[in-house]
């Protein structure tokens, strides 16, 4: 008997497998055509880059799109999976050996689990390494028209004693260094009782940050109450890491820091006094990624389990696929509650999967125990 169990769950996971990888080529797909698309219409007319340019601009920028939208693939290769079998009566020969539906919704639950926490650990740092050389190639790309364009930044850093505050009109990004120019920084000190005062401004020409520090030209320092003092070149300590694309992760969004980086981020904007409710969000959003999934394939099983002869197994896949997309757009709505600190990050991370999870599981304890 376990021999035939064993057998039976190979055979439901590659059905499974096949039809998440449909699903998963035909999103691709269309991501790919409607971002090479956009690309052309933003990028190609307003710079030199050619077709390969654009292509190469849309293999970078394509996978953080996917990976955002990759609760449909199992909701929709679910739904796919579950309506081949019901339609060619596996489904139906399966209920008369025996087969409860908790035994043949396993493997495609198990595989949709194990798929987010792959996304979790390994493809999202790699799509945030190539969203940020996405940006970097756009930018070089369009420099030309950009060129009069304002590129004010504003950065922070510090750690338990020091905040320090960076205001600069224009930036420059090349080969990996980050050079400011046209620079005002803020310098910040905890008092005994842990409250920020203010200490110094310093102003200068440039500023290059190096490993550990930056090296500042043409520099003007003034504190409260003292006269200013004039310097050809100044370092200050930085808790910043050297090289462009890790320096401006400090005032990136949320979704471009990695997962395994969200825990030293939220470290280092707790030290420089900032809030962290976003970082702690997209934490909890990714930690929270593998119960999405599977909660996406069981709501796709539990739309696609009516058996074909009784009728209405369109209707019902249909309103399968409609739950999944509430449930992304309550996953969304949550997360910009959560992101305006009216929720907490916990809930507004976990409750729109643990919802979807409970709801597939409510609707299969119906269907199949009474």
């Amino acid at each position: 008997m376990t021999r035939v169990f064993s057998i039976l769950d190979l055979y439901l996971l590659r059905v499974a497998v096949r039809a998440v990888g449909g699903a998963l080529a035909v999103i691709s797909a269309v991501i790919l055509l409607i971002q090479f698309e956009e690309l052309s219409r933003s990028v190609g007319v307003r710079s030199d880059a050619g077709v390969a340019d654009i292509l190469w601009l849309t293999l970078l920028r394509s996978p953080g799109l996917i990976l955002l939208l990759s609760p449909f693939v199992f909701l929709f290769g679910g739904i796919a999976a579950f309506v081949t079998l019901n339609r060619s009566s596996e489904l139906t020969a399966m209920r008369a050996a025996g087969v409860s539906a908790w035994r043949f919704i396993a493997p495609s639950a198990a595989l949709a689990f194990g798929t987010g926490a792959l996304v979790v650990t390994i493809l999202n740092p790699l799509a945030a390494g190539l969203s940020a050389r996405f940006e970097v190639d756009r930018a070089r790309l369009m420099q030309s028209y950009l060129a009069d364009a304002p590129r004010e930044v504003w950065m922070r850093q510090g750690d338990d004693r020091d905040l320090v505050v960076i205001y600069a009109k224009s930036r420059d990004l090349k080969e990996d260094t980050l050079r400011l120019r046209a620079v005002s920084l803020f310098v910040y000190q905890k008092d005994a009782e842990g409250r920020l005062q203010f200490r110094r401004r310093i102003e200068a020409a440039e500023a290059v940050l190096r490993a550990g520090f930056w090296n500042l030209r043409d520099v003007r320092e003034a504190a409260p109450g003292q006269s200013a003092v004039r310097s050809d070149s100044m370092s200050i300590r930085s808790t910043l890491t050297a090289g462009a694309g890790a320096a401006l992760d400090s005032f990136a969004s949320p979704e471009a820091v990695t997962f395994w980086g969200l825990p030293a981020a939220i470290r280092q904007t707790e030290l420089a006094g900032f809030s962290t409710m976003s970082l702690r969000l997209r934490l909890h959003q990714l930690l929270a990624t593998p119960v999405l999934f599977a909660a996406m394939s069981i709501l796709a099983a539990a739309s696609s389990l009516r058996l074909s002869r009784q009728g209405g197994l369109a209707l019902a896949a249909g309103g399968g696929a409609a739950i999944g997309f509430l449930v992304f757009f309550f996953n969304q709505m949550t997360g910009a509650l959560a992101s305006a600190d009216i929720i907490p990050p916990v809930l507004g991370a976990w409750a729109p999967p643990l919802v979807a999870l409970l709801s597939g599981l409510a609707v299969l304890c119906y269907t199949e125990d009474g």
